[in-house]
């Protein structure tokens, strides 16, 4: 690696985790959430934080690979298409306490990110590795988000 590409590999692990962090300190959850029924398989809530950052960590690796790649132009545009809904998702659920859009959000940020893992399958095996576990949890959290629209 050039400098320039170390510097640019910190520049995104700090726009990803510092946005991660600045989402997750001004949405946290409060006594709404803590009063709604959730499912029997909701996490306990010491488990957000270390799920996310690996997870963070792994997104912004995948940014910048996919920003040094010469073509990767659409599949560019969608790694910038999930961190807007990645951050969009607590807003809408915590802050504005509406569950239904939030529900809609994370459908299209988990189709979003099965998208980008498809079209870098085949030419960035690495960056569409780095997107299946945070695909897997954003499939689980969009059943968990299901479950507490229906619940509630």
């Amino acid at each position: 690696m050039t400098g320039t590409r170390d510097l640019t590999l910190l520049l995104f692990l700090a726009l990803v985790m510092g946005g991660g962090l600045a989402v997750g300190y001004y949405t946290r959850p409060g006594d709404w959430y803590l009063e709604l029924t959730k499912p029997s398989f909701n996490p306990p809530g010491w488990v957000f934080g270390p799920v996310w950052t690996v997870l963070y960590v792994m997104i912004a690796v995948a940014g910048w690979r996919l920003w040094y790649a010469a073509d990767a132009g659409v599949t560019r545009a969608l790694w910038w298409l999930q961190l807007l809904l990645n951050f969009s998702w607590s807003p809408a659920f915590f802050a504005a306490q509406q569950i239904g859009t939030a529900l809609a959000i994370i459908v299209v940020l988990l189709i979003t990110i099965v998208s980008l893992i498809a079209l870098t399958w085949r030419h960035h095996r690495i960056t569409s590795l780095l997107f299946v576990p945070y695909a897997a949890w954003v499939a689980f959290a969009t059943a968990l988000n299901t479950a507490i629209f229906q619940l509630n």
